[in-house]
């Protein structure tokens, strides 16, 4: 006899507590195998796709696109460990209960059990996406959930005594206790002063999430609007609303962690010109040798990494609850890169200890992930020092923000040719702009342009630098 499992939104990792369901990869009455993504989430961090450690026929999905989950959610219910055909398994499902996806479901379900512990990216290493495979007897049509049709109910799983299920929660508000895990969205509501007792929940069971104390907050606001003028024949129409865009999922990191920077850090920025002439030169004629070629940006990271092993005060970050500068032993470079769903910051770890090849190798790596929305919580956390090329937008300087924690950011504008003064005469050169934003915690101002000055000169006169690559 078939058994019916739930699969709960696993945890992400990185202290990340709940996440958007971005797309479904699966639909009722679908087989899926062991460890096949089922569904595609975005949290704070990154694009996730979320494999399922069970194999079976799915039969009930919990969330629409675009719905954000806690961990520990139901995700779905899969039919395992029956020896009928899949639309047999799937018809029998409803009447089963589900049991714990942490408990033993005896033989015929462990056959059909990862037995792996899902902390983030699956639970048998990188896969291939598997076909998804649907079976279309008409038999099976009332399990087939069509894309218009709600999603499925829990099966056979009572409420919780304690969280009162959505029926029960009237205009009035909550009979019993909030209906709310994520301590994000408590946090959201007591910031914006959103009592949780007078809003809907409309997750699972009536769990309240972050859209649903956003809308809260949007109904709070519009009333305190100034009121539009009283209609007459000279009277100037009154704009509408336009449109809102929630900050959410990367977005929504993003802002927090640069609203953090800009209140915590004390920041500065120093910038200077230099002739990267010879740099370019240098790079030219070592991918004219043969083997694999070597980025730009691999070389720039390379002196990123030697100026900061002379000057350390900017490889590290202010432990502002000890009232500490924490020097950091390694360096662990970051890069801004740009993608489709907005601007990311991959990170290069051990970058001190990585040649120019395995810097352009690494570089590429990230970068491509970051793309394809395949980055992973892991390769976007622990940097210690970011090194910015804007100069791709086409632009000579910047004054950036600060990656918080980190104490420092290094910025490089586009190369162009420009009137130089090189050998006592004037010359046309490969002209680059640096800057240094920096927080004046860690160092002053002194120690700041030593950093720059140093990297300046090493793109001026690379040869000496180049001989360690």
């Amino acid at each position: 006899m078939a058994q019916v499992l739930e699969f709960k939104l696993p945890d992400l990792g990185e202290g990340l507590t709940e996440a958007e369901i971005v797309r479904w990869l699966v639909a009722v009455g679908d087989v899926v195998a062991i460890d096949q993504p089922v569904v595609e989430v975005e949290t704070a961090k990154a694009m996730v796709e979320v494999p399922c450690p069970y194999g079976g026929v799915v039969t009930a999905r919990y969330g629409e696109e675009g719905t954000e989950l806690p961990v520990g959610a139901p995700l779905l219910t899969v039919a395992v460990g029956g020896t009928g055909a899949p639309e047999e398994l799937a018809e029998a499902a409803p009447g089963a209960a589900p049991t714990a996806s942490g408990s033993a479901a005896g033989d015929a379900v462990s056959s059909e059990y990862s037995g792996n512990v899902l902390v983030g990216y699956g639970t048998a290493g990188p896969a291939a996406r598997r076909r998804r495979v649907r079976h279309t007897n008409p038999a099976a049509a009332p399990v087939a959930a069509p894309a218009a049709a709600p999603v499925a109910a829990p099966v056979a799983a009572p409420a919780p005594a304690a969280v009162p299920a959505p029926a029960a929660l009237g205009p009035a508000g909550h009979a019993g206790p909030v209906p709310v895990i994520s301590p994000l969205v408590r946090k959201l509501a007591r910031d914006r002063g959103i009592d949780l007792r007078e809003v809907r929940g409309s997750g699972p069971e009536g769990l309240i999430l972050r859209a649903d104390v956003e809308l809260a907050i949007t109904a709070l606001e519009r009333p305190a609007a100034a009121p539009a003028p009283a209609p007459s024949p000279v009277a100037t129409p009154v704009a509408a609303d336009g449109e809102r865009i929630p900050l959410r999922g990367i977005r929504g990191a993003v802002a927090d962690k640069l609203s953090r920077s800009r209140t915590e850090i004390p920041d500065a920025t120093c910038w200077v010109d230099a002739d990267a002439t010879e740099l370019m030169a240098a790079r030219a004629a070592m991918n004219a040798a043969g083997g694999p070629k070597i980025s730009l940006l691999a070389l720039l990271a390379r002196i990123c990494v030697h100026a900061l092993d002379r000057f350390p005060e900017l490889n590290s970050t202010v432990d502002t609850a000890a009232r500490e500068i924490v020097r950091l032993p390694s360096v662990h470079l970051g890069f801004a890169a740009q993608t489709p769903r907005g601007l990311v910051v991959p990170v290069v770890k051990d970058a001190g200890r990585r040649t120019a090849e395995s810097l352009t190798a690494e570089f590429a790596r990230l970068t491509e992930a970051a793309r394809q929305s395949a980055l992973t919580p892991a390769d976007l956390t622990g940097g210690t020092f970011t090194l910015n090329n804007y100069g791709v937008f086409g632009v000579d300087g910047s004054t950036p923000i600060i990656n918080h924690p980190e104490a420092a950011m290094l910025g490089v504008g586009r190369i162009i040719p420009k009137p130089w003064v090189h050998q006592g005469e004037l010359a046309v050169r490969q002209v680059v702009q640096l800057s240094l934003t920096f927080d004046h915690r860690v160092c002053d101002g002194g120690t700041a342009g030593g950093f720059l000055r140093y990297v300046a000169d090493c793109v001026e006169q690379p040869a000496v630098l180049l001989r360690t690559v």
